[in-house]
């Protein structure tokens, strides 16, 4: 991760010495977009200090901000230099908001700098003459060829940050924490639209650029809405759904299969002898182990699949539209992967070790099969947990045909 660091950096230096070097004179109407965009980029971080500084102090992986909104139209409309010069304003003042550690600022800044390079180079060989001739014979085009350089500008700031967090800057790299969400990738997108639209505002209507730092203020807070509502629903450990979560997206599921006569299969997933890797090798390893199945469970399902954490060291999975033969599939698939994964954690004393050859047990109940209901569903297939414990563990077991009891909750369980 140091070496990549100190190389990027680099690379960096030299291409954007490069970029000065070659670029056109600055005009007196670059100037004043500079100072237009400078000040709005200044209205907005200051307005939206601490709702920035909430979100940012919520997230362990990749952070998603709007200052593209005026770093994007700068990159496409100022020569490098007043660019870079609006990056550092932008860039500084979130530094001075957030007190984080300084070289991840300048890592960071770095990487939004090469990304303007690149989005400003890519828009004079495609369309830097007609974006102030804009009318309905041209329109089409210069929209596409503003997303194309929206996504080049995103492209390059994604790959970056993305190898750095997956080469070591968060523990555990999945998907999620290293590209980000789906809701942060869809927050990215709509950075990029709005930094168009400021684009052709401040070429065709300079004044109605204001209008963007209302509208980067409300972004700002749906932003943190949007935040609030995944935390409720989200296990902060794992990162799959908790069981509010779960619960709710399951139970919609389940009215779908309802309604089409669909079945339908839960799995209740009980990790073997859980309390042991705790003892063993401390707290800490017992959560990578939980990380770890967790991811495994990911890429293991179907993206319909509703994967969740039931509490402990269980897992629970909706796999809608599928008979008993496919349900029986998927579980021995889910069994076998966690069996053969070889999780690198580390001892009580700190050291590093491997955790491996760890078990499962699995209960499956089948809708309408097993059951008619989903609190009939985790009762039935919590039975089914307990039958393959008591014939040896590492299991798959599937509910009676007859559901219990629907009276009798299901068992609670603190160590399997």
């Amino acid at each position: 991760m140091i070496v990549f660091l100190a190389v990027w950096e680099i690379a960096a230096v030299v291409l954007l010495s490069f970029g000065i070097a070659t670029a056109g004179e600055v005009t007196a109407t670059d100037w004043t977009r500079l100072a237009a965009l400078a000040g709005c980029a200044t209205l907005h971080i200051q307005l939206t200090r601490r709702q920035e500084e909430r979100r940012r102090n919520r997230i362990a992986s990749v952070h998603i901000d709007l200052s593209g909104i005026w770093t994007f139209p700068a990159a496409l409309l100022l020569p490098i230099h007043l660019t870079l010069l609006l990056i550092a304003i932008v860039r500084g003042q979130r530094w001075v908001n957030s007190r984080r550690p300084p070289h991840k600022f300048v890592f960071t800044t770095f990487t939004v700098a090469v990304a303007a390079l690149v989005a400003q180079r890519l828009f004079e060989a495609l369309a830097a003459d007609d974006i102030s001739r804009l009318d309905q014979s041209n329109g089409l085009r210069m929209f596409a060829l503003l997303m194309l350089v929206g996504f080049a500008y995103a492209l390059v700031q994604a790959l970056i940050i993305g190898s750095l967090l997956a080469l070591g800057g968060t523990a555990s790299p999945t998907l999620r924490n290293v590209l980000g969400s789906k809701s942060d990738n869809l927050l990215e997108a709509s950075t990029i639209g709005l930094g168009t639209i400021a684009t052709v505002l401040l070429v065709n209507l300079p004044p109605s650029i204001i209008i963007l730092v209302l509208v980067s203020v409300v972004g700002n807070r749906l932003a943190e809405i949007n935040q609030l509502q995944s935390e409720a629903r989200t296990d902060a450990k794992t990162g799959v759904l908790n069981v509010r979560g779960w619960t709710e997206s399951a139970q919609r599921a389940l009215n779908r299969a309802s309604r089409s006569s669909e079945e339908l299969a839960l799995l209740m997933i009980d990790l073997d002898h859980f309390k042991w890797i705790n003892d063993t090798f401390g707290h800490p390893a017992g959560d990578d182990v939980l990380r770890s199945v967790a991811q495994t469970l990911g890429e293991v399902t179907r993206p319909a699949d509703v994967v969740g954490r039931f509490g402990g060291e269980e897992f629970l999975i909706l796999l809608p539209d599928i008979d008993r033969a496919g349900a029986e599939l998927a579980a021995e698939r889910v069994r076998s992967a966690i069996e053969d994964l070889r999780i690198v954690t580390t001892d009580k004393r700190g050291g590093q070790t491997t955790v491996a050859g760890r078990t499962t047990s699995i209960g499956v109940a089948v809708y309408p099969r097993h059951a008619d209901s989903l609190e009939a569903m985790l009762q039935a297939a919590d039975g089914a947990v307990y039958d393959a414990k008591e014939s040896g563990r590492n299991l798959v077991r599937f509910a009676a045909d007859v559901p219990p009891d629907a009276s009798v909750p299901p068992a609670q369980r603190t160590e399997g």
